[in-house]
């Protein structure tokens, strides 16, 4: 599972839950700001990938009550949308 993948998988389950990243996040019992789209890269040249903790997933994957393999099904789910699609907003842009 890729950068991207994980990242667009938590947004999809954020939607899916009818929340925000921030809000999924928060039910979780983690920063509301965990999740931010500013957090995912960070300083360098190229910008170096974030990856959530694998206890920040697990919180959310609990309070979502959601399997870690249907949690994979939806990110690759995520990326076959995306590349049926031809979509690429920008968030699509900054993580690839």
């Amino acid at each position: 599972m890729s950068h991207a993948q994980i990242w667009k998988a938590i947004d999809a389950l954020a939607r899916r839950e009818g929340v925000s990243a921030s809000g999924l996040a928060r039910r979780a019992g983690l920063d509301a700001t965990s999740f931010n789209p500013s957090k995912r890269l960070g300083p360098g040249q190229p910008p170096r990938p974030r990856w959530p903790s694998t206890e920040s997933l697990m919180r959310v994957l609990q309070s979502s009550g959601l399997s870690l393999g249907e949690f994979a099904a939806l990110a690759d789910d995520a990326d076959h949308h995306h590349h049926a699609h031809g979509r690429k907003g920008n968030q699509d842009r900054v993580f690839e």
